[in-house]
């Protein structure tokens, strides 16, 4: 059978634009587990690299279950006293870790806690969690249809994915590579 060539378009740089123009306070960006650390390095080398931020933190939550059938505790790992936290996470499904996390950053002295996904599916009790969290912010990106509650969420800021799959678009039509949309 043929091969189709595909390439992973990263929303991640959708949401570096729009971080990268709020007047962000000794930034750190979270990776909200372990499996997380790649993307949110790659989110804070593309922050500081688009808009020339050279003090960005990197920090991270550790999960760990004492024991079977007890509650998870987190752990911060790195220092976010004073700091303007965002938490890089691919997809926020019920957003239990993600609302956990931001209590976490705050009770370690965060000014601002912000939490980035590309896909928001917000299932169940997601939307309600995020509107009554710790987090200021919670930027997705329009990867899935709207609903009236995300709306009246007064929290949640939906990106269009629109301008980069515009800019693929055309750099594929063009014969031009895709990794200059990624630098």
């Amino acid at each position: 059978s043929p091969r189709v060539p595909v390439d992973n378009l990263d929303g991640g740089i959708v949401g570096i634009n729009h971080f990268g123009n709020k007047d962000l306070v000794n930034p750190v960006i979270v990776s909200p587990d372990a499996g997380g650390v790649y993307r949110a390095k790659k989110f804070k080398e593309r922050l500081a690299h688009k808009f020339d931020i050279d003090d960005i933190g990197l920090a991270m939550i550790i999960k760990q279950r004492a024991r079977a059938g007890t509650v998870d505790t987190m752990d911060l790992v790195g220092d976010v006293k004073g700091c303007d936290c965002i938490i890089v996470d691919d997809m926020i499904d019920t957003a239990g870790t993600i609302c956990k996390a931001a209590k976490v950053l705050k009770n370690s002295g965060a000014r601002r806690v912000f939490a980035f996904a590309s896909h928001g599916l917000l299932s169940g009790p997601g939307n309600d969690r995020i509107a009554n969290s710790d987090i200021d912010e919670c930027v997705i990106l329009n990867t899935l249809p709207s609903t009236p509650q995300r709306t009246h969420n007064e929290k949640l800021t939906e990106l269009s994915v629109a301008p980069l799959l515009a800019q693929t678009i055309f750099n594929i039509h063009a014969k031009q590579g895709l990794s200059a949309l990624f630098k």
